[in-house]
């Protein structure tokens, strides 16, 4: 009696397996030259974007280096033909009333990220939709709103004035940073914490907001960068002063200012001041920008 041999059964899985691998493997050639190309193209349009940008702050360097001295950080702005001016007024202008923005608007947009981080209705839908209008909306439109609800009501422009439109800037870019931070923190985190029997606010500060602080940072100084550069809001509420001010309630000078009125100043003095004051607000919003992500991803590394 004879004993057959047994077939081997093919699996389907197994089969369709090998089909695809082998389906892979013809294209591969063809496949790296797409993605030489593709990387090749997305390169060649990063040096486009980059040769312009490199191209400004070379040529702000060259222009406004040379008027960097120590006057020029030590001494007030002075009119024409006068030596040895300077803008400290402008640039204490522009610390207090970014400062006064900042200690503004930074706890309502953290409150507000976190409310529309935690409402998907239909008012969170609103709010979140005012906030990107308001993101869109031209500066001087801000600066006009803030001459009419500050400047007109009390009477007089003040760096409070600024303030108040630099906070309106602001805000929106705060809103949707927190909520976007916040929205990437891990449910089971506060669901945890829920269950220990803590109370929603004690979680929201204790839980949420820390979890979330790289990306809370990163809106803030973001924020701050966009702030610090708006020329149009400040030429309607606080208007500017060649003078030393302090006082919030008074008429302030601010770089950018300083940099809208001498660069079209006729006195190439003038226009040497502008340069420099142009290269000091360039470098402080890079520095910012930069740091952003430098402290955030040094927070993410911690956190983990």
């Amino acid at each position: 009696m004879s004993i057959g041999v047994l077939e081997p059964v093919s699996d389907p899985a197994v089969d369709r397996r090998v089909a695809i691998q082998a389906a892979a493997a013809s294209s591969l050639r063809r496949r790296k030259v797409y993605s030489a190309i593709g990387i090749g193209v997305c390169r060649g349009f990063l040096l486009i974007a980059v040769i312009p940008l490199l191209g400004v702050i070379l040529y702000v360097v060259s222009k406004g280096l040379p008027a960097w001295n120590v006057d020029f950080f030590t001494q007030v702005t002075k009119p024409e033909g006068i030596p040895n001016g300077g803008i400290l007024n402008a640039i204490v202008g522009s610390l207090i009333i970014d400062g006064i923005a900042v200690a503004v608007s930074v706890p309502f947009g953290v409150v507000a990220g976190l409310f529309l981080a935690e409402s998907d209705g239909r008012i969170g839908g609103t709010v979140r939709l005012m906030a990107d209008v308001l993101t869109g909306v031209p500066s001087i439109t801000i600066g006009i709103f803030g001459y009419i609800v500050w400047v007109k009501n009390v009477g007089s422009y003040s760096g409070l004035a600024g303030a108040f439109a630099i906070s309106i800037v602001m805000i929106p870019v705060i809103m949707r940073a927190a909520e976007t931070a916040l929205r990437g923190v891990p449910g089971t985190l506060s669901e945890a914490a829920l269950s220990l029997g803590a109370r929603k606010f004690t979680v929201a500060r204790r839980v949420v907001v820390p979890a979330a602080l790289p990306g809370l940072i990163t809106g803030v100084l973001l924020a701050v960068a966009r702030g610090a550069g708006e020329t149009a809001p400040l030429l309607f509420t606080a208007f500017g002063n060649q003078f030393l001010q302090t006082n919030p309630t008074k008429p302030m000078e601010t770089m950018p200012h300083t940099i809208y009125t001498y660069s079209s100043s006729p006195y190439a003095d003038l226009i040497q001041i502008a340069w420099g004051t142009a290269l000091l607000l360039m470098l402080v919003i890079l520095v910012l920008n930069v740091g952003s992500r430098v402290v955030a991803a040094r927070l993410g590394r911690e956190r983990r």
